[in-house]
């Protein structure tokens, strides 16, 4: 696969990729945010954060939720690295390959990480393992509810195309993470809920902003599936003016606790 986690499509320096985040957090922070202090998440925790991108959330658990340390992840930390403090330390780390002891943290949070891993199960039991007794596993990802039982537009046959791009070039996969609830209770953890998010998709808005800027990053590859061009000018001026209807891609959050 060219890249992993996306880096070969989304490079961090590529015009537009720090707008694009920009507009991912404002679409989704709020409902993690949400979500990580309905928990309790505070004083006292140790919480460690996969795939932290920009930080917006570590940071948040640091600043805001105050949370005792916080450990952001990431392949790629210069995004990471001015959030550094007494509460945040990031670390550059391949997530299939880093270690933590076990029983370490309080909270294990990953958002938009293991869709894109093969490994996702592997990962998921490693990540339980790094919980404390009575510490929480958070897991958040995409699903997909532009394409399934969806009458034929050219949205729906722009995001089927993008889909497929992301599996081509990085072996994207979003159609297990409905799952993620019974994943979480074979791993032995208790008190498992969870929600799908599906942000309003209006023209001018932020999750508009996010999935044109996706497109524009993903053209070559999009084409590459069969897509026509012409389908894709479609989508785009219908998702500007809203005259394409349509959900958006959902967000499904899991959580569990292990028991103790």
């Amino acid at each position: 696969m060219a890249g992993h986690y996306g880096e070969a499509l989304f490079e961090p320096d590529e015009a537009g990729e720090a707008a694009r985040i920009d507009y991912g957090a404002i679409t989704y922070d709020p409902i993690t945010r949400g979500r990580l202090a309905s928990l309790g998440v505070g004083p006292g925790w140790r919480c460690l954060d996969l795939g932290a991108g920009t930080g917006t959330i570590a940071r948040w658990l640091a600043e805001d939720a105050g949370a005792t340390e916080v450990i952001a992840v990431d392949r790629d930390v210069r995004f990471l690295t001015e959030l550094a403090s007494d509460r945040l330390r990031p670390i550059a780390a391949d997530i299939t390959t880093a270690d933590f002891r076990p029983a370490e943290f309080d909270l294990v949070h990953a958002r938009f990480l293991l869709m894109h891993l093969a490994e996702y199960r592997d990962v998921l039991v490693r990540m339980e393992d790094w919980l404390r007794p009575g510490g929480w596993l958070v897991v958040s990802d995409a699903v997909d509810l532009t394409t399934v039982d969806a009458p034929e537009t050219p949205y729906r046959t722009v995001m089927r195309a993008m889909w497929q791009a992301l599996r081509n070039a990085i072996g994207t996969d979003v159609t297990w993470t409905p799952r993620y609830p019974y994943y979480l209770a074979e791993l032995g953890l208790v008190d498992v809920g969870a929600e799908i998010q599906v942000p309003p998709r209006m023209p001018g808005g932020p999750v508009a902003a996010f999935w044109l800027q996706t497109w524009a990053q993903l053209k070559d590859e999009m084409l590459a599936t069969g897509l026509d061009a012409s389908q894709l000018q479609l989508a785009q001026d219908g998702l500007r003016s809203g005259s394409e209807v349509g959900l958006s891609p959902g967000m499904i959050t899991a959580w569990g606790r292990k028991p103790g």
